[in-house]
């Protein structure tokens, strides 16, 4: 009994997992605001090492068409522009010696289209993952000796349950992005 309840948490652990990172791809696929989470992943060489831009900076939205960058250190200022023209986030940064400014473009219908195009691809790519830890949850039972079929069914249903659940989590989710991405 013991054996299918840990089986069945760890497919929910996989599948909340799935959803987290669909969460964290949908943060960096822009719906003509600026967000600071479009820079987050950019790896800025500082003092010979790769390091996330928000430690080296603050990084801020002043309003819904500029991100705001000023470095701690102003000899960082360079090696951060180099990062985000490195990064091909589309932005074209420019400084005043103290700030980096990076103006977000308003979106085209097409990019936008693009852009709508790259979360339902985010979103298929996470229900892949929950299908998987369905399948994996499903082997993981049949391979169980000593449990009862009854049992056994009882879990696969739950497995099943938690699967449907989570793809609509997923549609639901992807539904909201996408007007989000095509509201002009």
């Amino acid at each position: 009994m013991e054996e299918l309840e840990l089986i069945v948490a760890s497919v929910k652990e996989e599948m909340n997992a799935a959803l987290k990172h669909l969460d964290h791809a949908f943060q960096k696929i822009r719906a003509g605001r600026a967000s600071t989470a479009m820079v987050q992943d950019v790896m800025v060489e500082y003092y010979g090492s790769m390091t996330p831009i928000n430690q080296v900076a603050n990084v801020s939205v002043p309003d819904a068409m500029t991100i705001s960058i000023q470095p701690w250190d102003r000899g960082a200022i360079n090696a951060i522009e180099k990062a985000i023209i490195n990064s091909n986030l589309g932005f074209a940064p420019s400084n005043n010696g103290d700030v980096i400014i990076l103006n977000v473009p308003p979106l085209t219908e097409e990019r936008r289209k693009d852009l709508a195009k790259q979360a339902k691809s985010e979103a298929e790519q996470s229900k892949i993952v929950i299908r998987n830890a369905r399948q994996e949850g499903m082997k993981d039972l049949k391979k169980l000796d000593g449990v009862s079929e009854d049992l056994v069914k009882g879990s696969e249903k739950d497995i099943q349950d938690l699967t449907d659940q989570y793809i609509k989590k997923i549609d639901d989710a992807f539904k909201v992005k996408e007007a989000e991405i095509l509201k002009v």
